[in-house]
């Protein structure tokens, strides 16, 4: 069994946790102590089982109970040099921590872990891929768009967890302000609805049986116009995934391999 729950994702707050029989790695923490351990019994899990916590770039929605988790339950925290730079004195705090460059393979437990460098306005941010029992997932989020290394990464995946933070006329017309809007539409910013269409309607293999849209912008999305847009993107794959969308308020009820 290889299971993949996802927390919540979005600007308030990412969290997921992937899991096999006897290993169970945790995937950014950007939810206080209190909430991450409520959302984890949400899902019958439980902190005691976590073996890793991994964490993908500095940014306090993927970082915010880092410091706290860390501290009391001692798991090993994999992050790569730069990232804990960029998290100063909390990185130097963190007990137990598992160096790995961007780019390189490593194994917890039964699951093995893939990272790869993606583009976006943090120190080193990374995207991972977890193998395990045949399986394969990928969870990318935080990209302003898709290189070929990223496309190279999730090629195989039975599970693609990415992101489509936002629509591009409602961030447009939307309430941020123009430095703010150009940040987001930037390279190194987030990906679009569109932006993900494009992947899904060219370079997507369909080797996966589920995909999930991550990262929705609450001010600049729905989840309905997203999901549409994915499957619009999808309609003429001859077997396309199941398409859900991941929720900020609430996890997702667990995808089971």
């Amino acid at each position: 069994m290889v299971r993949i729950s996802i927390l919540g994702s979005g600007s308030g707050g990412n969290c997921t946790l992937i899991s096999t029989a006897s290993t169970r790695v945790l995937v950014d923490v950007g939810f206080s102590r209190r909430e991450t351990l409520k959302r984890l019994a949400g899902v019958g899990e439980s902190m005691d089982a976590v073996d890793a916590i991994l964490i993908s770039h500095e940014h306090s929605d993927h970082i915010n109970g880092l410091p706290r988790l860390a501290a009391h339950w001692r798991s090993p925290v994999f992050l790569n040099a730069r990232t804990r730079l960029a998290l100063g004195p909390m990185g130097e705090e963190l007990p137990c921590v598992e160096p790995f460059a961007a780019g390189q393979t490593f194994t917890v437990g039964e699951i093995t872990i893939g990272s790869f460098t993606i583009p976006h306005d943090a120190a080193d941010p990374v995207g991972f891929t977890f193998q395990a029992e045949g399986i394969k997932i990928a969870l990318v989020t935080d990209l302003g768009y898709m290189p070929e290394n990223v496309r190279d990464a999730v090629r195989g995946a039975h599970c693609l967890i990415l992101e489509s933070n936002h629509d591009l006329e409602m961030l447009k017309l939307g309430p941020y302000p123009w430095s703010l809007k150009q940040r987001v539409l930037s390279r190194v910013g987030h990906l679009s609805n569109d932006g993900l269409a494009e992947f899904l309607q060219g370079d997507f293999d369909g080797t996966a049986a589920h995909l999930v849209l991550a990262h929705l912008s609450e001010n600049n999305n729905l989840p309905e116009v997203a999901l549409l847009s994915a499957q619009q993107a999808l309609a003429r794959r001859p077997r396309p995934p199941q398409v859900q969308v991941a929720a900020q308020d609430r996890p997702m009820t667990p995808i089971v391999f």
